[in-house]
Order: structure tokens, then sequence, then C-alpha cells
């Protein structure tokens, strides 16, 4: 018996569609860090982090395959989450920019393992580069939590290409 779904014999959207009804889907906004080589940090903005399993703790990201960052990130042994909170859509902004010094400006302290930790975030998480699949466009990282913490408080939002703001107070 064949318990397996026929697969669908062309797809009928492009790309630029898939990515407008993806942007429907509300998430959450990170900026993960590390180390270079040289000890200066590198950073970048992430929205597509999610949990994995408790028992062990893992988490979840993913990096673009023609992403510069990526044979930092893949060789690492270390990164820190930073789960922005909804005063924080500059740093979002800072952090996804070209600049060359990404945390000019920016407050943070260091984590166990010396990764900046961005000062005011909802909750951050010092992982293992436990893991690392490639797939599509993209490579998956699998996190094993070392450390975290966090402080309740509205997060940053992307819906629809934009940042949902807090309503004025």
């Amino acid at each position: 018996m064949n318990t397996r779904s026929p697969r669908a014999e062309q797809r009928h959207f492009d790309a630029r569609h898939f990515r407008h009804a993806l942007s429907q889907f509300a998430t959450g906004v990170t900026v993960i860090t590390t180390r270079l080589a040289d000890g200066r940090f590198l950073g970048l903005t992430a929205s597509s982090f999610n949990s994995v399993s408790l028992e062990p703790p893992l988490v979840l990201w993913s990096l673009a395959n023609a992403a510069n960052s990526l044979p930092i990130f893949s060789g690492n042994s270390h990164y820190v989450v930073n789960i922005l909170s909804a005063e924080q859509a500059w740093l979002a902004e800072q952090f996804s920019s070209r600049k060359t010094d990404r945390f000019e400006g920016v407050a943070y302290h260091l984590s166990r393992t010396g990764l900046p930790v961005l000062d005011g975030v909802s909750a951050w998480f010092e992982c293992h580069n436990r893991s690392r699949y490639p797939e599509g466009d993209h490579v998956i990282f699998v996190g094993e939590v070392e450390h975290c913490e966090f402080t309740p408080q509205p997060p940053l939002v992307f819906h629809s290409g934009q940042f949902l703001l807090p309503p004025s107070k």
C-alpha cells in the first residue's frame, strides 16, 4: 500500500507571490551575534527563529546560502540569539544594514562565552552551534541553549514587510 501523496506537477505561483504569502505570518525579530576570528563582533537580523525541543533545549534559525557571514556562523562554536523588544526596531534595521560596524552605538554586555548580548532585549539564548542543515537556498542552524534570560515586555513583530510598532502612549 502506497501512503505517499502525489507531488504537484507544477507550481502555480512564483517566488514573489510565495514571499508575499509568507509575509502574512507575523514573526518576532532577532539579532544573532557571534565573534570573528580577529575578536570583532558580528551580528545580523533574522526573523526565522523557532523553538525545536525542551529536552534538550534546542532552537533554530536560518541563514541564506549567499550570506557573507555563513562561513563564520557555520564555523563558530557559539552564537547568541537576541529577541528584540517592541522599542528596538532601530536595532533590527541597523543589523540588517550594510554598515561596516553594526555594533556602533549599540549597548551590550558579554555572555559567558564572551559574545554580545544586546541590552534591553526581551530574551536571549546563548547557544552551542549543534548542527546545520542545508535546505533549499538557506542553511538551518540548530543551537543547543546553554544559557537564557528574559525580561517580559512587548515584542518587536514583523508582518507584511514591516515592523508593527506598539501604540503611542
